[in-house]
């Protein structure tokens, strides 16, 4: 790869994040380049890689050459520097090692985030409370019991991976804390709140390829606490809840009509009921769809632009009976991509209105 090559990289994966989060860190770009796998950010997360750089897949000159067109890319976007700790996700809590020298200044560099000077000194202060906080203690829920703790060669339902392998609730002085399924907001805030001493318990998901969130582990007296706190407000919280769903379902309405008025701005010769039903699929609450995007809720054209095509490729192209035949995705995108063009092309031509 070429210097200019890696540079142009560089400054994509760096635009990206900060497009997104609004500030950039080193691990940012090392993620985005492909050199940290997500894998291993964790293990080094857990403590069971000393350093960062033992994760990373690439040669120290690289490294070295990308992280200067790093800074060198911040400092010109006058990007401010903000420098956090980031601590280890193990029960001791302890600060992290980037460099495998240690060098002061190696380690401030990868300490340092570079923040957006267009954000209020209140976000900067909250983005940085954020940043700084310690991580939660992560427990996990595996799909084989057949594993063995390292310290006390032990089993159970739950593991900490730290260090050398797993290690048991006990061993991880967490045996006392009960569990508490997902699901009651209210009741998981509360007894998270209340409890000196909490991790959260997740489960790989075969399926979706990734591991979610269970519920927790809290000390039993934070629940019973929390228990009584929820028994004694829940009418009240009821009410709120039924406030907040309304309120939730007016604001999806006039967001949807806002959406559907973008999509005819764009496309004046789109059937209204399709702009509609384009703007009401691609708007649902909590469905990860365009809509529900940053871009999608400023009415960004690009985004507006992409739902209206979604729509096009499943409802009006073979796509979907491609795809069930065993089509690879960027194949059938491809071959549907004309069908696409023409009608994008058709409902972006303004009507002439018919003569008197």
């Amino acid at each position: 790869m070429s210097a200019q090559d890696l540079s142009q990289r560089v400054v994509r994966a760096a635009e990206e994040a900060l497009s997104e989060q609004s500030y950039v860190a080193p691990i940012d770009i090392l993620t985005r380049l492909g050199w940290l796998p997500p894998s291993r950010l964790d293990e080094w997360r857990q403590g069971r890689v000393l350093t960062l750089e033992d994760a990373l897949q690439v040669s120290p000159a690289k490294l070295s050459r990308a992280m200067e067109v790093f800074r060198r890319w911040a400092v010109d976007r006058q990007l401010q520097p903000s420098e956090t700790i980031y601590v280890a996700r193990t029960r001791d809590r302890r600060v992290l090692q980037f460099s495998s020298i240690g060098n002061p200044d190696s380690e401030q560099a990868y300490r340092t985030h570079w923040v957006s000077p267009t954000l209020s000194e209140a976000k900067r202060q909250r983005l940085n409370e954020r940043q700084s906080r310690p991580p939660e203690l992560v427990v996990i829920n595996p799909l084989n019991d057949d594993w063995v703790c390292t310290e006390c060669s032990g089993s159970g339902d739950l593991l900490l991976m730290e260090g050398d392998g797993p290690i048991c609730m006990d061993c991880a002085d967490l045996g006392h804390l009960v569990f508490l399924s997902r699901g009651d907001a209210a009741l998981t805030r509360r007894a998270k709140a209340a409890s000196s001493l909490s991790a959260v318990v997740v489960r790989f998901s075969r399926a979706r390829k990734r591991y979610e969130r269970q519920g927790l582990i809290v000390e039993e007296a934070a629940l019973e606490q929390a228990e009584a706190q929820c028994l004694a407000d829940q009418d009240a919280r009821a009410r709120r809840q039924r406030r907040e769903q309304e309120r939730r379902a007016n604001q999806d309405v006039s967001f949807q009509a806002a959406f559907a008025e973008a999509i005819a701005t764009l496309f004046p010769s789109c059937p209204r009921e399709r702009a509609e039903a384009v703007a009401i699929h691609a708007a649902v609450r909590g469905s990860g769809r365009v809509g529900r995007s940053k871009a999608g809720k400023a009415l960004d054209p690009e985004a507006v632009t992409l739902a209206v095509l979604a729509a096009i490729r499943h409802a009006d192209t073979p796509y979907d009976r491609l795809l069930m035949s065993g089509v690879p995705r960027d194949e059938a995108r491809a071959l549907v991509r004309p069908d696409i063009d023409r009608t994008l092309s058709s409902w972006r031509a303004v009507t002439a209105p018919p003569s008197a």
